[in-house]
């Protein structure tokens, strides 16, 4: 489970940690993406033209090409989902995460977040929920029951890390294997 959606990724596609590439030639993913009718104009939404990339998306699903081969063989037990399906955007173009708002948006947001995050669970019944870096990790701990499922996090595969800058595959990897998901 990520944060939110990044202004190059999942904005662009849907998708959870959705890099372009990643999107269209490992997930077989395209189409045509429509656009909010009230758009950053330093951050359009241009779907599948999007030029910019998602180092974290291409790393994030690079590790899950390598390891799987396929998708059908990743989701066979995976499923990527972000805590807030909801991108928040500064004046200037930044992004701003949801740990980064007041907390009077945050209280509201998170409310609404976390029951959606119960509801994915109780519909899924995962044996796992791995947060990718701590705040999914927080928000997990905090929203679901202690018993409901197993937890456990991961680095965050950012370029903004100076850690996920050093092999993250092979640091995420040896997370994943420690924890006991694979």
């Amino acid at each position: 489970m990520g944060m939110n959606p990044g202004p190059f990724g999942m904005v662009q596609t849907g998708v959870p940690f959705g890099e372009i590439k990643a999107v269209r030639e490992w997930l077989g993913i395209e189409g045509a993406v429509k656009c909010p009718t009230d758009q950053h104009p330093k951050r359009p939404v241009s779907g599948f033209a999007c030029v910019r990339s998602e180092v974290s998306g291409q790393r994030l699903w690079g590790l899950f090409a390598d390891r799987f081969g396929k998708p059908q063989a990743f989701f066979a037990e995976h499923v990527v989902l972000n805590y807030c399906p909801l991108a928040f955007l500064e004046e200037t173009g930044r992004n701003r995460t949801p740990d980064k708002l007041s907390a009077n948006e945050k209280q509201a947001l998170f409310d609404a977040c976390d029951e959606h995050l119960r509801n994915a669970v109780r519909l899924l019944r995962p044996e796992w929920i791995v947060g990718i870096g701590e705040f999914a990790y927080g928000r997990a701990t905090e929203a679901l029951p202690e018993n409901s499922v197993r937890r456990g996090k991961i680095l965050h595969p950012s370029p903004a890390s100076p850690a996920a800058n050093r092999d993250w595959a092979n640091a995420a990897t040896k997370q994943l294997k420690q924890m006991g998901v694979w």
